[in-house]
């Protein structure tokens, strides 16, 4: 696609604090006069919204190949809905988690085909990549602590589970330039700083960016 904005994406694990950072980022790249659209996956579309609910609320068994489908479904109408469309007017697209995502939870954590996830990924997304991928990491323990008791289906999986997804995601940054790792373990402003480098070293390079 010819896209003129840059995409970037913020993943972690549960309680990781990428919500928190988002807001930050956010506010940062506000006060800098640039154009944003700030946006989630899954739940970034009305349509997300309602897929959202069936993901983390259902008390049913969702199957692990429907569970997949049902973040592809979102992301194919959150992709053509809203986030091509700000790219091509040169906005900056923040997104709380995309296909890193997928691949670290229902890969890494549920044993799906990671190779299948990216082809129909690369479907569903029409082939778009972040330009940037930012990861909080932080212990899995530490994670499952700041979530508290209050759990969705996801976050109420166990502790091993969690686990693997935080071991794929880092595996993932070990195969992808664009990942950053971002030492979440830090206080808030000292993780905040670390993500803004990054931030500041991507955009710094592109000119294109709306003011």
């Amino acid at each position: 696609m010819n896209k003129k904005g840059l995409f970037i994406t913020f993943e972690g694990t549960d309680g990781c604090g990428k919500s928190t950072q988002i807001e930050k980022i956010t506010q940062y790249l506000q006060s800098k006069n640039l154009s944003l659209v700030v946006t989630r996956d899954p739940g970034g579309t009305d349509l997300g919204k309602k897929l959202r609910e069936i993901l983390l609320g259902y008390e049913g068994k969702i199957y692990e190949n429907c569970e997949l489908f049902l973040y592809l479904a979102d992301r194919a109408q959150h992709i053509d809905e809203k986030i091509i469309h700000a790219l091509k007017e040169g906005k900056i697209v923040l997104c709380d988690r995309y296909v890193d995502s997928t691949v670290a939870y229902q890969g890494y954590a549920r044993g799906l085909d990671k190779d299948k996830i990216l082809e129909l990924n690369n479907i569903v997304s029409h082939g778009l990549m972040p330009d940037l991928t930012l990861y909080f990491d932080v212990d899995t323990e530490i994670a499952m602590q700041r979530v508290g008791e209050n759990k969705d289906r996801l976050e109420a999986e166990g502790v091993e589970f969690h686990k693997k997804v935080r071991n794929g995601f880092l595996d993932l940054a070990k195969k992808y330039d664009r990942i950053k790792v971002i030492n979440s373990n830090q206080d808030i402003e000292s993780v905040f700083n670390d993500a803004k480098v990054q931030i500041d070293r991507l955009v710094s390079k592109d000119i294109t960016i709306i003011s």
